[in-house]
């Protein structure tokens, strides 16, 4: 009797607890929302169409005092100095990082409010700024005719992507003593590059410098000379 008591048991618990699976799909919409504050700078002849320098600073520059975004860069460039150019430099809020498409977004509203060379405009940025200029051209290949990353880091996923913007002219700058970002990522990312045959990118090295390698490259006017020979080609819209 013991027997058959234990065997309706186990029946009961086969076909009375019978597990059961599902599959199914939902779509989902994930909006999130960011606010960048920026200063454009437009040169003294806006009747023609003229290039744009996209500038991206970095985590020192976070903040909602704009006048932080003309402490290193082409805007501090332009203090003593002029470029026949557009320049943008977007903030980024103390409590947030660079979101990529709020900035492609924001360029998209500069180009229509202003008389802009589409095949003329460069991105740049310095720190955590390189890493949005990084993301910024993966991300949109097609929009900039040349990239100027300095001292920034380099994703995993954004050297797996590298040879989108192998056709980009490119200037990575970075220094050797740099032990905030260290010149393995530039190293790296120029490697790939060249792996995808890279027509026109080159890495330099300052020997002398740590984080702050961005100074000589800014304050000199030859790095604006090289952006703006740059045009877009037919392989790079």
């Amino acid at each position: 009797m013991k027997y058959k008591i234990a065997l309706l048991i186990v029946l009961f618990s086969a076909f009375g607890f019978a597990q059961s699976e599902t599959t199914g799909k939902i779509k989902t919409v994930i909006v999130s929302k960011f606010e960048l504050g920026y200063a454009l700078h437009k040169p003294a002849n806006t009747k023609d169409k003229k290039p744009l320098i996209v500038f991206i600073s970095g985590d020192g520059e976070k903040g909602t005092d704009i006048e932080k975004v003309k402490i290193n860069g082409p805007l501090k460039y332009l203090k003593t100095h002029a470029l026949d150019a557009y320049v943008l430099a977007p903030q980024c809020k103390e409590d947030e990082n660079w979101d990529i498409e709020s900035i492609y977004e924001l360029i998209l509203k500069i180009k229509k409010e202003n008389n802009i060379d589409s095949n003329r405009i460069y991105v740049t940025g310095l720190s955590s700024g390189g890493w949005a200029a990084w993301n910024l051209a993966l991300s949109y290949p097609d929009m900039f005719a040349a990239i100027v990353p300095i001292s920034g880091f380099v994703d995993l996923i954004q050297l797996e992507q590298a040879c989108k913007i192998a056709n980009i002219p490119t200037r990575i700058y970075h220094g050797l003593l740099d032990d905030v970002v260290k010149v393995d990522y530039a190293a790296t990312i120029y490697k790939e590059l060249k792996k995808c045959n890279a027509k026109d990118v080159q890495l330099t090295i300052f020997d002398d410098a740590g984080h702050d390698s961005w100074t000589r490259v800014y304050d000199n006017q030859a790095i604006y000379d090289w952006m703006f020979k740059q045009v877009k080609t037919n392989t790079n819209k």
